[in-house]
Formats: structure tokens, C-alpha cells, sequence
């Protein structure tokens, strides 16, 4: 499994990769395959800010629904509009191309409560 030093980490399975006052959003390796096959993703949250802990979205896999949670309290700025057509690059590129959303970061100070890669791998048992 691939955890990168680079991002921050919930412990709901999300990761974060803070740029400024932006970050980049999606689900983490360990997360899609527990999931499995990505059919859909719906993120209907565009313009809002949501608060840290709130769903922003779902992700349905062959068998089950998952809520996405915020990491931290945002504006959701974009949704990443690959998904549409390729929910599947969730699986197959979790960390690049399968992020689910940018976001415009409402409370810098949110960030320092995420988990490093390492706690992350601890959290998961890898």
C-alpha cells in the first residue's frame, strides 16, 4: 500500500494535499480497496463551505455506499470532473489522478490535526 509523506490524513480515509490556502482531496489507497470496484462518485457541494467532519459527497463501489468527510472546514471549489466518465481512476491512481475534489481551506490551523503518513499506516495497520 502506498502512503505519501507528502499528504495528511484522516482518520475516515481521506487525504489531504494542502497547496497555500487550496487542497486537494480524495480517498486514500487503503480506503479504495477495502471499497473495491468505483462505480460513482457524488459530490453535489460545489460553492458551499462545509464544515470539518460533514459529508461533502458519496462514493458507491459494486456492493456499498460511502460518505466522503470533509478533513477540514472548506469551500469546496471543484469537483474533479474526470471522475465522471472514469470513477475508476479512484482505484487505479488514488493519490493523482482520482482526487475528488479542491477546496479553498477556511481554517489553516485544521491542518496540524490531520495525520502524518506515518500515524496514518499505524491507524491501518500497515
Amino acid at each position: 500500500m502506498n502512503f505519501p509523506s507528502e499528504l495528511k490524513y484522516t482518520k475516515d480515509h481521506e487525504w489531504v494535499k494542502v497547496e497555500g490556502n487550496e487542497a486537494y482531496i480524495g480517498i486514500t489507497d487503503f480506503a479504495q480497496r477495502e471499497l473495491g470496484d468505483i462505480v460513482y462518485i457524488d459530490i453535489n457541494t460545489v460553492g458551499e463551505e462545509v464544515t470539518k467532519d460533514n459529508v461533502f459527497g458519496t462514493v458507491e463501489a459494486v456492493k456499498t455506499v460511502s460518505d466522503l468527510y470533509m478533513p477540514l472546514t472548506a469551500t469546496v471549489l471543484e469537483i474533479n470532473a474526470a471522475l465522471n466518465d472514469n470513477p475508476e481512476l479512484v482505484n487505479s491512481d488514488a493519490y493523482g489522478k482520482g482526487w475528488m475534489v479542491k477546496v479553498t481551506i477556511s481554517d489553516a490551523a485544521q491542518i496540524d490535526e490531520l495525520l502524518d503518513a506515518a500515524a496514518y499506516q499505524a491507524l491501518v495497520g500497515a
